[in-house]
């Protein structure tokens, strides 16, 4: 089985490892059914008719038909996929890059719904909701004590646009509780999780998705950290599993000189279409950097796939995931919506990069394959065909199709701090849970020592009283983890970093969050040494 738990943080609820095209009308299809169409079509009526008439026991007519839809789109390709009304919603937030609900990041934590943070600017905030308050009850319904979920505290506190709900939370030193009766608004899912200079030269900015609001996001990041210096970008694609082909596009754009051709694509029923770069972009000079691993899909190939294919920059990390299709999609009258495969997308050199997907099995167990045959920790152990060799368009480098895209430079996944009880931890929560909890009852006096981020990043230790306290604390929440010395020894730095990189999210927001974490973060640590040594200029990129 994979680690997973040394991959970056990323805070995004699911990897899509999707691309998007949103069409310009209703006219999905460039030709009419032909008549065995036609016929098939009929045929399915025809079996739910029957079923429907004489089968033995009472049906549900829509769970059959939603089990014949995935079905049929599970023979097609492992992207083609079907999304019931009921989710379409939360499906859509990371494409959207907005949904409906009350602004709070929240954690439940001893079975209650607490305030990690509200969002800047949202209704809760407004109102004067607290990070460390309770949720106790929603609408006069107690949700405290009564085994609620994730995806029932979203459930129930999002909803339509300007609809109300009424708040009940318990704050640290009241005296009573507190009621809020909150207009529901827009709020934000920003694809940007951090943006900060790493040196006076080498900014950074870390991209979790590819949405409606990503390329302006972006432009504002690049307008910052040019302002303050940059020169060199490094920017991370790690774990970004794509979104709007809009989106990448665009983003590209922002790098790439003149009419450049960005990615193409075509299919049986979509004539060959070019996106090609058209305008001044913010970042056209300098030196770049692509960060890359197994988990970058998609909306990530495409923008990863261009840079390196024009040799406008390097890709430092690991072979992405490889897919290499475009979906569209498609309403359904019920509400419902599928997302069909309409075209193959190709890089500036022709590359296809999708993997083989004919063996629905082999295919969903690739990532895992790749980590059985080495391919995380060796180079060498990733062979490809001289049929998929193709060469970058001004250097004449060497580059692959058929599978993801290669890095320039590869990182290995290092799991030489992991250990069954560093994983125990993370898959018992508490590496989340104390920092919130810690944070909630000394707030007042972090902030009071740390006034600012860099302070508490610089200076801020965890000590052995403060680690003897987080031992109590999973040992009083989890009496069957017992601690085991010598593995907290081999992840010891690994846990320290979790949790002050857990607090610093909790102080102050995901940018910090990244900050602290970054500094065990392997490939952007190479991608600092290339850029401060020599390795960048010995590839030439500007012949």
């Amino acid at each position: 089985m994979i680690n997973y738990l040394k991959l970056p943080i990323s805070t995004i609820f699911f990897i899509s490892i999707s691309i998007v095209s949103f069409a310009q009308n209703g006219n999905y299809y460039g030709n009419s059914f032909e008549p065995s169409e036609k016929s098939t079509s009929q045929k399915f009526d025809e079996v739910m008719d029957d079923i429907q008439r004489y089968y033995v026991d009472p049906v549900d007519g829509k769970s059959l038909t939603e089990t014949a839809i995935i079905a049929m789109l599970e023979k097609l390709d492992p992207h083609s996929t079907y999304i019931p009304a009921e989710e379409l919603n939360e499906a859509q937030m990371s494409i959207n890059g907005s949904f409906v609900g009350i602004g709070v990041r929240f954690q439940i934590v001893k079975d209650t719904v607490n305030v990690v943070a509200t969002i800047p600017g949202g209704p809760s905030e407004k109102l004067g909701v607290q990070a460390g308050d309770k949720i106790v009850s929603v609408d006069g319904k107690s949700i405290a004590g009564i085994g609620i979920k994730n995806n029932d505290v979203r459930t129930t506190l999002m909803g339509d646009l300007g609809t109300k709900v009424k708040i009940e939370v318990k704050r640290k030193n009241a005296t009573k509780n507190l009621e809020f009766t909150i207009t529901r608004d827009k709020i934000p899912v920003y694809s940007v999780d951090a943006h900060y200079m790493i040196d006076k030269e080498i900014g950074y900015i870390k991209l979790n998705s590819f949405s409606r609001t990503t390329v302006e996001e972006v432009q504002a990041a690049l307008t910052e950290l040019k302002a303050k210096g940059m020169k060199s970008l490094i920017f991370d694609l790690q774990g970004n599993g794509g979104g709007l082909l809009d989106a990448a596009h665009k983003l590209a754009d922002e790098f790439l000189s003149g009419d450049k051709l960005i990615v193409y694509s075509e299919g049986r029923a979509q004539p060959r279409s070019n996106l090609k770069a058209g305008k001044k972009g913010l970042f056209e000079d300098g030196k770049l950097v692509v960060l890359t691993d197994e988990y970058s899909a998609s909306a990530s190939e495409i923008l990863s796939g261009s840079i390196q294919d024009w040799d406008r920059g390097l890709i430092v990390g690991r072979r992405t995931f490889g897919k290499g299709l475009v979906q569209r999609p498609m309403s359904l009258s019920d509400g419902s919506e599928i997302r069909l495969t309409i075209a193959r997308y190709f890089t500036p050199t022709g590359r296809f990069i999708q993997k083989p997907y004919d063996d629905p099995e082999k295919y969903k167990k690739d990532l895992t394959q790749r980590f059985l045959n080495g391919e995380f920790v060796h180079a060498d152990s990733i062979k490809m065909p001289d049929s998929l060799k193709f060469k970058t368009l001004k250097t004449k480098r060497l580059v692959y199709g058929g599978g993801g895209i290669m890095p320039d430079f590869f990182v290995s996944l290092d799991t030489s701090e992991t250990s069954d009880y560093f994983s125990d931890l993370v898959q018992g929560g508490h590496l989340n849970t104390y920092p919130f909890q810690y944070v909630n009852e000394n707030r007042a006096n972090l902030k009071k020592q740390y006034p600012s981020f860099d302070e508490f990043n610089k200076n801020f230790q965890m000590d052995e009283a403060f680690m003897k306290q987080f031992f109590d604390y999973v040992k009083k929440e989890d009496s069957k983890l017992e601690f085991n010395e010598k593995e907290y020894e081999t992840s010891k730095n690994l846990i320290k970093l979790r949790l002050k990189a857990n607090i610093a999210q909790d102080l102050w927001g995901t940018k910090e969050l990244f900050q602290v974490y970054n500094d065990s973060n392997e490939i952007l640590l190479r991608a600092i040494q290339i850029l401060r040594g020599k390795e960048y200029e010995s590839v030439k990129l500007d012949k």
